[in-house]
């Protein structure tokens, strides 16, 4: 990654629509928010706006496009938003049916776009605290687990919500949920510290989404709500059919972090 950090969210995007870059974006553009993704036709897309409203926390809405619309406006303004992100999801019936690079071939024009926050944004300000990023440091994609913490139904959307783990010094514990507060739109404060089996998590080293990282003696698990949400409640909800981001694989904005911080 050392080899792209410098360029700004508009080079990056450049390398991705080339098809250059098509791994993880954690770590990338360091100080500009990046976002998760979910496309659904038109005939789903009041109830899941209901789903995101009644359910900020993993699914914080930065931005809506209307149908068929594919450009940005408050996140950037010459983004596409169907060759700008690494990798896509193609969901069908719930059922995920593979992964591609470019979603142009098969664009229509009733798919609605929404863009979440993501909890890659806050990442920036732990990590100028001198609070550890493993993830980061291990050059790896954030631990992503299905937890048995319901999400509130709209609609035909329901489901569990999905969270990041990030292993964090005792020491630092406190000082993390109070740097994370300030970012309401990128997923706030954690929801939950410590035991993972209370919230349904039965292995740390098996993920459902992303990789095991290393947890030392001294460092307790914090777990975040997570913008993967969406993609869990699709398999529950199965619409015909849905195209997410991958995970760990973001939109990256020109917006800065500090933008979406409560002050």
């Amino acid at each position: 990654m050392k080899d792209i950090r410098p360029l700004s969210p508009k080079e990056i995007r450049a390398l991705i629509r080339q098809g250059k870059w098509d791994k993880p974006t954690a770590g990338l553009a360091m100080g500009y928010a990046q976002a998760n993704l979910v496309i659904l036709p038109e005939k789903y897309a009041f109830d899941f706006l209901l789903f995101c409203q009644r359910n900020p926390k993993p699914c914080p809405l930065l931005e809506v496009l209307e149908p068929g619309r594919f450009r940005t406006d408050f996140l950037s303004h010459d983004a596409d938003i169907r060759t700008d992100i690494p990798r896509y999801n193609i969901y069908r019936n719930g059922v995920l049916e593979g992964t591609i690079k470019e979603i142009k071939s098969i664009w229509k024009k009733d798919f609605v776009s929404f863009l979440l926050g993501c909890s890659f944004s806050f990442e920036e300000a732990l990590v100028r605290a001198k609070i550890p990023v493993r993830h980061i440091e291990e050059n790896k994609n954030v631990p992503m687990f299905i937890s048995n913490i319901p999400c509130k139904t709209a609609g035909v959307f329901h489901g569990p919500m999905v969270v990041t783990m990030r292993p964090i010094p005792s020491e630092q514990v406190s000082r993390a949920v109070q740097i994370t507060s300030r970012y309401a739109s990128v997923h706030g404060a954690p929801v939950h510290i410590g035991d993972p089996a209370k919230i349904g998590i039965r292995s740390l080293r098996k993920p459902d989404f992303g990789d095991p990282v290393t947890i030392k003696k001294d460092e307790i698990s914090v777990f975040w709500a997570c913008g993967v949400t969406p993609q869990a409640v699709v398999m529950r909800a199965k619409p015909d059919f849905c195209v997410t981001h991958t995970p760990g694989h973001m939109f990256i904005s020109d917006l800065l972090n500090e933008e979406l911080a409560c002050l």
